[in-house]
């Protein structure tokens, strides 16, 4: 692709292929659901909140092609314009490697929340309100959110953030500003202690 083009074909194939591995997954994964569960869980998932935040895991906005006035208006960190580029890498991975190389890499990038999500009944909660829930059933409810580091320039800047319970880090997260790096690191806690639970 010559640096001119846009990604917008490329955009309307990783589309297609994103809902079909989604739904296979569904398919598969979850053989009590029916039809109208499994299309209301596909539209929870393959929607932009969701396809921005697997393209934030990967950095993909430090790699897009951008033009002066959406640089300057932090275009690269615009959930739309992310979900776009993420459909543009799904289809762009579909035409060199196939569609078992395609569903790799998207069930990678999204199983776990998949999974997480649909134990809860929707897709993207609040995962600060969820630790402090289980935190405080467990008689621990004082919690501190601590910035570790901030990385990159002020209109591309990355927080690394800490959650600490009793002087211990139990969580950590990387975010495009401290409420999204709050979330991660609280959802980082979250899988912890349920895979402490388990054991």
């Amino acid at each position: 692709m010559r640096a001119n083009e846009n990604n917008e074909r490329l955009e309307f194939l990783g589309d297609a292929i994103i809902g079909l591995v989604v739904s296979e997954y569904l398919y598969n994964r979850f053989k009590e659901f029916p039809e109208g569960e499994m299309t209301k869980k596909r539209a929870a998932i393959v929607c932009e909140s969701s396809l921005a935040f697997a393209a934030r895991k990967i950095n993909l906005g430090d790699y897009i092609l951008l033009g002066k006035g959406e640089e300057a208006t932090g275009g690269r960190n615009r959930d739309s314009i992310l979900a776009d580029a993420f459909e543009a890498l799904a289809g762009a991975i579909f035409i060199d490697g196939g569609l078992n190389s395609t569903r790799n890499y998207l069930l990678g990038m999204f199983e776990e929340e998949v999974i997480y999500a649909i134990s809860k009944g929707n897709l993207f909660i609040d995962y600060k309100t969820e630790l402090q829930e289980v935190l405080q059933k467990k008689g621990k409810p004082k919690i501190e959110y601590n910035v570790e580091k901030e990385v990159g320039p002020d209109h591309n800047k990355k927080f690394y953030m800490n959650v600490i319970v009793e002087n211990k880090i139990i969580g950590s997260g990387m975010g495009r500003n401290k409420k999204e790096a709050e979330q991660m690191a609280a959802k980082q806690a979250l899988i912890r202690i349920g895979e402490e639970n388990e054991q």
